[in-house]
């Protein structure tokens, strides 16, 4: 699995950054590529040429050239590169700055308060978008002392330029709700990605909650720890798979997250008193 922005290379991508926070990342050389992406921060991709899948629990995309998708933080992407000419850019909003844009433009926001109905917008390049992306590319190369003051304008430019092109408001009532700093109620996030190999500290920034916050509010509503409840969740997947699927332990033991196969028969034990083995 692929955590971006933390996992951007320099060796892989070329990237532009405002202070240490990734803004965007460009890479070409993708085909044949076939990978499981975890979006750490909110992102927009901007196709510029070629082609892509995206696959998520929820949405199956198949993209192409002049195409734009914001990826809400937290998604997971199945990515498979169809033609050797894709190439795209990749944006990550930093919640800071989104909150400081939504401040500083509040009028735009004023009927801003529904629920996006799918954690992938779509979107439809236009010509003025299309003369942005054109105006950023010269950065990549650029020596000038003021980069970072230039980024941040062109961060703003950038939401504003996709404001105007989605005109369904999905992208509005999204920053509006990051803005009002709402939560992500815990019941639903768990019960997302429990089987995900992500870690305490990932599910409580994917909540919108410190670690601390996210501890409490969890234990006050479950009366255990997040890392026992997701334990436990886990190995009750994992008894409905050996009884009900036609997978051994190993493949089992990946599936459910548990990187080391004998570390799941022990903790299987702990639980059922008998060992996964005896499903086989």
């Amino acid at each position: 699995m692929l955590r971006v922005p933390s996992s951007i290379s320099a060796q892989q991508f070329q990237s532009l950054k405002i202070q240490d926070m990734t803004f965007v990342a460009y890479r070409s050389d993708v085909y044949p590529e076939r990978n499981e992406i975890f979006f750490e921060e909110h992102a927009v991709v901007v196709v510029l040429e070629g082609e892509k899948k995206f696959i998520s629990p929820n949405q199956d995309l198949h993209v192409h050239k002049g195409q734009i998708l914001f990826f809400q933080r937290g998604c997971y992407s199945m990515n498979e590169s169809i033609g050797s000419d894709y190439r795209s850019l990749v944006f990550f909003f930093h919640e800071k700055l989104l909150k400081e844009f939504v401040n500083q433009n509040q009028t735009l926001f004023v009927q801003a308060d529904s629920d996006p109905t799918q954690p992938i917008l779509v979107l439809q390049s236009s010509p003025t978008f299309e003369k942005f992306i054109d105006s950023l590319l010269p950065y990549f190369n650029s020596q000038t002392p003021y980069l970072n003051q230039f980024l941040r304008l062109k961060f703003q430019e950038l939401l504003l330029h996709l404001i105007e092109i989605d005109t369904s408001g999905q992208l509005k009532s999204i920053l509006f709700n990051i803005y009002k700093g709402q939560k992500t109620e815990l019941e639903y996030l768990l019960n997302n990605y429990y089987l995900k190999p992500l870690t305490i500290s990932e599910l409580a920034h994917l909540s919108g909650r410190s670690l601390s916050a996210f501890k409490r509010d969890f234990e006050e509503q479950f009366h255990t720890s997040p890392a026992n409840w997701i334990k436990q969740k886990r190995l009750e997947q994992a008894a409905f798979l050996l009884k009900n699927a036609n997978k051994n332990v190993s493949e089992v033991s990946m599936e459910i997250g548990y990187e080391s196969v004998s570390h799941f028969i022990k903790a299987y034990k702990e639980k059922y008193g008998f060992t996964p083995k005896k499903h086989d």
